[in-house]
C-alpha cells in the first residue's frame, strides 16, 4: 500500500486538526470565558427537625432540641470557591453594597452561620467580620468581599428554619470581567471540575474519532470489501412472511448498485426451499442465481443446500377483535388447535363458533407454529371459503390460505377467528388484536434483552445451493442483507438482525 496517498495525508491531516481543534476547546474553555469566575456549590442540605416538611423524621438531643424553631430545621453547607484562571480582589466584586455577595435561602430563615476553610487558607478568616458587610437578616446572607486565589475556597455551614428541605438556594452578585455561577456537587469534598461536562464530552469524542480514523484508512487493507455491487439477475423466494424485508432491501441494493436486477417471489418456506433444491439439481454450472427465505431450518433430505442466518423472526396469534380475549395457555392453544374448542365460551369467551384460519402446508409461519408451540401438527383442512365445512363430520372450520396478509385479513373479517402471522404485519393490521401466550406478550424488545420465554420465533434463513461465486449477485446481495445496511431494513421491520452482537447470541 502507497503510505503517502492523497486518502491517507487527507486523514492523517484530518486527525491532526482534530487534537489541535480538542486542544482550542481546553483552552478557550479555560481561558476565555473563566479569566474571573466564582463558583459555588450545595454541598449539604440536611433535615434536623421532624417536621414532615424536612423530608424526613429526625431525632434531636442536646442544643439542637431545646432551641427554638428547631421542629423544621435545617443544615446547609455552602462551598464558595474560585474555579477561574485568575486571582480574585476586593474592588473585583461589582456590588454597590459593602459586601461582595449575597445568598438566598428561598422560604427559610437564616438562624446561625459558621464559616470553615482549609487549614492553608487561615487569610481569609479576617475578612468575615460585620465591618466588611458579614451577617444575615430574614432568609438572606451578605458574603464579604474575600480575595481569593485561583483554587482557593471557603464554606458557610447554615442553620436554617422555617422551610423545606432542597428549596432553591442561590447566591446574587457579580464580577468586574467575570461571573458568579452555580456549581454541581456530588460530595463535599468534590474537586472543582477542570472544565464543562459537555466540553469533556465534546473533546474526548472529537479525538478518538479522529484517531480512529486516521488508523483505519492508513492501515486498511486496498482490497474490495466482501459487500460490494455485482450485476446481474436474481429471484429471491420463499417465505412470504419476510417477504416484504427482501422486497424493501432489493429496491435499496438496486438503486446502490446499477445492473442488478433483484425479483422477490415467495410463495412459503417450504416451496422455496423445494424449487432451489430442484434448480440447483437442473444446473449444469454452480449455484443458480436464486435465494430461498424459509422460516426455520431446512429439510435433512437436502445436503446441498447452504444456510445462512439472517434474522430472528417473532410471530403472533391473532383473533377477530369480537374474541376480547387477549391471553391463552399454550394448553389452550394446543386444544383449540386439535378441534377440542369449538366455541369460544368454552375458553371464557363469548358465545361464538372457532374459525382455524391457517397457512398451507408451504408455510414456514405454520411449521414454526406447529414445532415451537403445537408440538404436532394441525387437524385436518375443513373449509375451503373459511365460512362453510367441507366436511360436516368436522368438529370446527379449519381453512388454509397463501400468505401471511391472506390470513390477517380473513381473520380481521370473520367473527370467532384466529389465527397466525409474523408480529410485525400483524401489528398494523385493523380489526383483530394479538393474544399473550402464558401471559407473555409477543415482544422483540423482551427477547433481546433475554427476559421473555415467549416461544413463537424462530430464526429466518437464507439458502443458496451449494457455494455461490463470491462475484456473483447472489453472493454479493446475501452479504449486503446480512452484514451490511440490509441489517437496518431488517430492524425496521421489527426483526433482530443475527449479524449483530445481540443477534448472534439469538440466533446461534
Amino acid at each position: 500500500m502507497e503510505w503517502l496517498s492523497a486518502e491517507n495525508i487527507v486523514a492523517v491531516g484530518t486527525a491532526v486538526l482534530g487534537i489541535v481543534a480538542s486542544a482550542g476547546i481546553f483552552w478557550y474553555e479555560r481561558r476565555v470565558p473563566r479569566r474571573k469566575r466564582i463558583g459555588y456549590r450545595v454541598q449539604m442540605d440536611n433535615p434536623i427537625g421532624d417536621d414532615v416538611r424536612s423530608g424526613r423524621i429526625g431525632r434531636r438531643l442536646g442544643l439542637f432540641d431545646e432551641a427554638p424553631d428547631m421542629t423544621d430545621a435545617t443544615l446547609v453547607l455552602l462551598r464558595i470557591e474560585n474555579d477561574g484562571s485568575q486571582g480574585i480582589g476586593r474592588d473585583d466584586y461589582t456590588s454597590p453594597e459593602l459586601h461582595g455577595l449575597t445568598a438566598v435561602f428561598t422560604d427559610r430563615i437564616i438562624r446561625g452561620v459558621s464559616v470553615t476553610q482549609p487549614t492553608d487558607s487561615d487569610h481569609l478568616m479576617p475578612h468575615f467580620t460585620p465591618d466588611r458587610g458579614f451577617g444575615y437578616s430574614g432568609n438572606t446572607l451578605r458574603i464579604p468581599r474575600v480575595p481569593l486565589n485561583h483554587g482557593e475556597h471557603f464554606k458557610l455551614l447554615v442553620l436554617l428554619s422555617g422551610g423545606d428541605v432542597g428549596r432553591e438556594i442561590r447566591i446574587v452578585g457579580g464580577l468586574h470581567d467575570g461571573e458568579v455561577h452555580p456549581n454541581r456537587s456530588a460530595t463535599p469534598d468534590d474537586a472543582t471540575p477542570l472544565f464543562s461536562r459537555a466540553s469533556r464530552l465534546i473533546t474526548i469524542m472529537l479525538t478518538l474519532s479522529v484517531l480512529t480514523l486516521a488508523t483505519i484508512v492508513v492501515a486498511r487493507d486496498d482490497t474490495p470489501p466482501p459487500i460490494g455491487c455485482a450485476k446481474g439477475s436474481l429471484r429471491v423466494i420463499g417465505s412470504t412472511a419476510f417477504a416484504p424485508v427482501m422486497q424493501d432491501a432489493a429496491k435499496k441494493y438496486e438503486k446502490q448498485c446499477e445492473g442488478a436486477s433483484i425479483a422477490v417471489d415467495a410463495h412459503g418456506s417450504t416451496a422455496g426451499i423445494r424449487e432451489l433444491d430442484g434448480a440447483g439439481k437442473d444446473a449444469k454450472n454452480g449455484s443458480p442465481p436464486v435465494l430461498a427465505l424459509s422460516d426455520g431450518p431446512k429439510p435433512t433430505d437436502m445436503p446441498q443446500l447452504k444456510e445462512n442466518r439472517v434474522a430472528l423472526v417473532v410471530f403472533a396469534l391473532v383473533v377477530n377483535d369480537d374474541v376480547p380475549l387477549r391471553n391463552l395457555t399454550t394448553s389452550d392453544v394446543r386444544r383449540l388447535y386439535r378441534g377440542e374448542i369449538t366455541d369460544w365460551k368454552q375458553l371464557g369467551g363469548p358465545d361464538l363458533p372457532v374459525v382455524l384460519v391457517s397457512r398451507d402446508a408451504n408455510s414456514g409461519t405454520r411449521q414454526v407454529f406447529q414445532r415451537r408451540v403445537l408440538k404436532r401438527g394441525e387437524i385436518a383442512n375443513s373449509s375451503v371459503d373459511c365460512l362453510h365445512k367441507d366436511d360436516p363430520t368436522a368438529k370446527v372450520i379449519r381453512c388454509e390460505l397463501d400468505s401471511t396478509d391472506q390470513v390477517l385479513s380473513e381473520v380481521a373479517q370473520l367473527k370467532g377467528a384466529v389465527g397466525y402471522a409474523e408480529l410485525n404485519r400483524a401489528e398494523g393490521a385493523k380489526g383483530l388484536h394479538i393474544l399473550s401466550l402464558d401471559a407473555e406478550a409477543p415482544s422483540v424488545d423482551a427477547i433481546e434483552r433475554g427476559v421473555s420465554p415467549y416461544p413463537y420465533r424462530e430464526i429466518e434463513y437464507a439458502y443458496t445451493y451449494g457455494q455461490p461465486a463470491a462475484t456473483s449477485l447472489a453472493s454479493s446481495f446475501l452479504s449486503y442483507v446480512e452484514k451490511g445496511n440490509g441489517q437496518d431494513v431488517i430492524r425496521s421491520y421489527g426483526h433482530v438482525a443475527c449479524y449483530t452482537p445481540v443477534g448472534m447470541k439469538l440466533c446461534a
